[in-house]
């Protein structure tokens, strides 16, 4: 028997190995069962990826869940995790579930749950699904179909791009963006945000918006690394103004000025935060994950606003969410929400708020950037995922608790903060992080610097000191 388990973001697992049928036949029933239990007749907004078997999987929870009576809405083709978010607000359903590994290698597949609140389902109620997982299947998985659950009206298929896009065009002049001085590009990396971008625009510069269940094996996480098309082709086009990308199911966000550089999610963070505040003059908490950059506060305080820090994972950003007034709340890994929205990450949102900023201000990223800088002072982000063992992995975490890092080369510490994994302060503004990842079998290191080089040499220092020779 496979233990199934969640991650920070869901379950993941390599497919045809522990992402398989019997496993997800498991899982859906013990969804089955929470959702039963929770509320009286329950519905549920089911969707997919472009990732391989997506749709098969898909069909599969849906008809788990009907055969318990659980009514179910099944998107009619890929959708995108914010799609089905807001599906399950629009619906007024009782939870989400999104077939996806989000940013993984193309060899994962995963599934993530939603809440009847449109974000991720709160973490006691996915240990309380967790504990409803059976060890096998108690009925005939394998011979379920579909069409019969449709022709009783236990599942309905719809589409889930057109009440999206209505949102979309509520909320932004979606033409003005469109035939503006600014020519944008986007880049979906062969995932789920590619057909509303080719439906809400004409002039936008599609990139990677096209099915590639491998991802041309790069793995749709938007990092630098796996931009590198991307940044070169806003580089060779003296017409492009600024670039947007997004992950795999895209919830998560990166950004190219009109050079090619790579703008990451920290400044945009801070680019929604100077936006809503400084420009539209709204006002609410920021909330932010531990890993993301000093400046927030800095800005923050400029505009009167509370910072709150939490644990990684959007989860613990979304709990704040439903409680209190939180104008932006955002995470290292391209995770961003706002007041104006769902509690939910998007990063088609997310980026359309930014273009929507330059066409009000006729402002290029550059240019709104030094104005956030002129504020906190300009500042480089760096992240380097190990590789490592499991054994060498424990071996340093280990260390980190005992306090055995001191230095980390000639960067000396000043300081340690240890409320998710291990900050250590090289000075009140720069700072080196290491924590084992939620989703992944990495060990991460962070740094945050005055200039990109210096991030990056921090970088090499402390993977001197924690990795023996």
């Amino acid at each position: 028997m496979d233990r199934i388990k969640f991650g920070t973001d869901g379950w993941r697992a390599v497919i045809a190995k522990e992402f398989t049928f019997e496993n997800i036949a498991r899982l859906s029933m013990a969804t089955a069962k929470w959702l039963n239990k929770s509320y009286t007749k329950p519905k549920v907004i089911i969707g997919y990826d472009c990732r391989f078997g997506g749709k098969m999987f898909a069909e599969l929870v849906a008809c788990v869940l009907a055969k318990e009576d659980i009514r179910c809405y099944l998107s009619d083709h890929f959708a995108s995790t914010p799609e089905v978010s807001y599906m399950v607000i629009k619906q007024k359903a009782d939870l989400g579930i999104v077939v996806t590994a989000s940013h993984n290698p193309p060899v994962y597949n995963g599934i993530k749950l939603k809440g009847s609140h449109g974000g991720p389902l709160m973490e006691e109620h996915i240990r309380e699904v967790e504990s409803l997982i059976p060890d096998k299947p108690d009925f005939d998985y394998k011979n379920m179909e579909l069409a019969g659950f449709v022709d009783k009206g236990q599942i309905e298929i719809i589409d889930f791009d057109k009440s999206y896009i209505e949102h979309v065009h509520d909320n932004f002049d979606i033409k003005s963006i469109d035939n503006s001085k600014f020519n944008f590009a986007f880049d979906a990396m062969y995932g789920a945000g590619q057909d509303v971008m080719k439906k809400l625009f004409k002039n936008v510069k599609l990139v990677h918006c096209e099915l590639n269940p491998g991802f041309n094996n790069i793995p749709p996480e938007p990092l630098h690394k796996n931009l590198l098309d991307f940044s070169e082709i806003i580089k060779n086009s003296p017409t492009l103004d600024c670039g947007l990308a997004v992950d795999g199911d895209a919830d998560r966000i990166a950004l190219y000025n009109k050079h090619g550089n790579y703008i990451d999610s920290h400044h945009i963070i801070l680019l929604l935060i100077h936006y809503l505040a400084g420009y539209k003059k709204l006002s609410g908490k920021i909330v932010t994950g531990f890993s993301s950059t000093v400046k927030i506060e800095k800005l923050a305080d400029y505009y009167g606003l509370e910072v709150q820090r939490v644990h990684i994972g959007f989860k613990d950003i979304c709990r704040v969410m439903l409680k209190e007034k939180v104008l932006v709340g955002g995470e290292e890994s391209g995770g961003i929400s706002v007041l104006t929205h769902i509690p939910e990450r998007d990063g088609i949102w997310m980026g359309l708020i930014i273009w929507q900023f330059m066409l009000e201000t006729g402002k290029n990223l550059d240019e709104l950037i030094n104005e956030i800088y002129d504020i906190t002072g300009s500042f480089a982000y760096q992240r380097r995922d190990l590789k490592i063992s499991h054994e060498l992995k424990q071996s340093i975490i280990e260390k980190c608790k005992a306090h055995y890092y001191k230095e980390f080369g000639k960067y000396k510490v000043e300081s340690l903060d240890e409320f998710d994994g291990f900050k250590y302060f090289i000075n009140s503004s720069e700072w080196i992080m290491i924590r084992p990842s939620g989703t992944e079998p990495v060990l991460r290191t962070y740094a945050e610097a005055k200039t990109k080089e210096r991030a990056l040499d921090m970088l090499d220092d402390a993977y001197k000191t924690i990795i023996p020779e």
